[in-house]
Parts: C-alpha cells; structure tokens; sequence
C-alpha cells in the first residue's frame, strides 16, 4: 500500500470510531447486586406509623396505598424507601394523575434458585432523590411522600411487577397477578434472601410511556381523594387493612351508581372471604382465581 495512504487510512478509521461511538445508544445493561430481601417502603422496614387504606386486587387497584396513622396529609414530605436493592430504570414527574414516580429494577433469587427480576414503583411523590441508573440501597431514600401535584391526600401508591416492560404504560399489558405481586404478600415472603453476587440487569425495557390521563391515572382512592374545596379530609386510622367499596361515579344514575356500588361491595366481601385462601396460593394459580369470582359476582 502507498505510504502515503496508510496515515489517511489510519486517520479515518479513528473519526470512523469516534463517530460510531458517539451515536451510539445509552447503556442497556447494569450490573446489579443480588437483593438480600425486601422491606415495607414507608416506616422502615416494617411500615411503622402506616396502613394500607386501600390493596391490591387485579384488574382494579394494582399497587398498595400506603397512608400516615395520622391521615389526611400527616404523612406529606416523609421518606420513602427502597423495597430492596436494584438500579433506577424511571424517574420522572409523570403528571397524569401520578405525579413524580420513580421505578426501581431489582434481582434476586426465587424460590427455585434463579435469578429473578422485579420492578417496584413508587408514585405519587412530593421529591425524588435519585435519578436513572441509579444503584440503590435496601432501605435508601428515594423521595418523600406526596400528594400528585395536589391531586391526592398525601399517601404513597406502591407496586411491584413481574413484567419489566410495563413502564408507566399499565393499560398495555394485563393486569393481573401474571404480571403484578400483590406486595406485601411478596414481601412478607421475601424478607430475607440469599445475594453476594452481581448479575446482569436490562434497564431500557419500557414501551412507550404514552397514553391518556384517564387511562394511565390510577383508581382514585375513597378518602383520600383530596375534596373540592381543598382542606385536607381525615383517614380513620382501621384496626386491620381497610376494605372499602369506591364512590359511585358522579354522572352516573342513582340506579347505575347503586349497582356498581353493590359489585364493588360484593367484590369486596368475595376478597375477604377469601383472604386467608389467596394468601396460601401460587402465583401461578392466582389469575385463574380471581377470574372465578369475577365470574361468581357477574351472575
């Protein structure tokens, strides 16, 4: 080759690699810890001064909704925490009735000894404190409890989700248990895990996080709906994990209003039925279950 050439060659090759490597997309991969178990996020570890006002059921409510002993907004600016250790793959103020939200991967070993991925989301917040890609503790602060832009009674609305694509797009994807945990069943399961190593986690899973603010806000929660004149409306502080039926829809006839009132009560007694139940069964076989007294109540 002429001597001449070989420099150009050279040179062009390293603008080549330069080029390349400035287009080339953010990283799709974290090394992560293994989680060594998982807390209650509010009140670490156990959720002190809390109480779920209202829990997970699927195809309705899809997280928890975790409230100050205090009601109203007593809990407003406390922290919130890190279920168990992961890497941040969300956060953002994502309005829509959420506020700001912060999502956190996490690893760790199932029942069966492989690696596992969860995703625990935390909405709602008053201030997030970490930012994407992110490596965070068990038991780290992520933000502190807010009330969605004003939207809410302050209280944090937590999930925890077997499906790593869903982002902020949950009206996308199926919304029982083949891709929720109910989450203080998970955790109370989970609290101490075997870690040490590191695995390879994906962090740019989600699909696009669009959608209208009616399908993407979550259910609004009965008495924590902050009313229309604004001052704060107390919680009743309950003696075991509240189950309320939802306000009947405003534009509804009184008729309609009565009827979805008396599914949502009727749906809620079949719940507690058949807490004890729930509790004991697979995850696998939950759907199948719920799909059945959805059935029973439609007859």
């Amino acid at each position: 080759m002429n001597a001449y050439l070989i420099p150009l060659l050279r040179r062009g090759l390293l603008l080549a690699a330069v080029f390349m490597a400035a287009a080339a997309p953010a990283a799709q991969t974290i090394r992560v810890p293994l989680s060594d178990g998982f807390d209650i996020p509010v009140g670490k570890p156990d959720g002190a001064g809390f109480y779920v006002f209202r829990g997970y059921y699927p195809g309705g409510h899809l997280g928890e909704d975790w409230n100050g002993n205090g009601g109203g907004d007593s809990d407003l600016g406390d922290p919130v925490y890190a279920t168990g250790a992961g890497v941040v793959v969300y956060s953002e103020d994502y309005l829509r009735g959420w506020g700001n939200v912060v999502i956190v991967r996490h690893a760790y070993l199932d029942e069966n000894g492989r690696v596992a991925l969860m995703d625990s989301l935390y909405g709602h917040l008053d201030r997030r404190m970490v930012r994407k890609y992110q490596l965070v503790k068990r038991g780290q602060q992520l933000g502190t409890i807010g009330t969605a832009h004003g939207k809410y009674a302050a209280h944090l609305h937590f999930e925890m989700r077997k499906n790593v694509n869903i982002g902020m797009a949950r009206t996308a994807f199926d919304q029982g248990y083949s891709n929720y945990f109910s989450p203080r069943q998970f955790i109370g399961a989970r609290r101490t895990l075997r870690s040490g190593a590191n695995v390879v986690v994906p962090v740019d899973t989600f699909q696009s996080q669009g959608g209208s603010e009616v399908d993407d806000a979550p259910p609004k929660p009965i008495e924590l709906t902050r009313p229309p004149d604004g001052k704060n409306k107390s919680v009743p502080v309950p003696t075991r994990d509240p189950v309320k039926p939802a306000a009947p829809d405003r534009d509804a006839s009184p008729v309609e209003a009565k009827t979805a009132a008396q599914r949502e009560a009727q749906l809620q007694k079949l719940i507690e039925e058949n807490r004890k139940k729930v509790e004991l069964m697979k995850d696998e076989d939950l759907d199948t279950f719920w799909s059945r007294l959805k059935n029973k109540l439609e007859k």
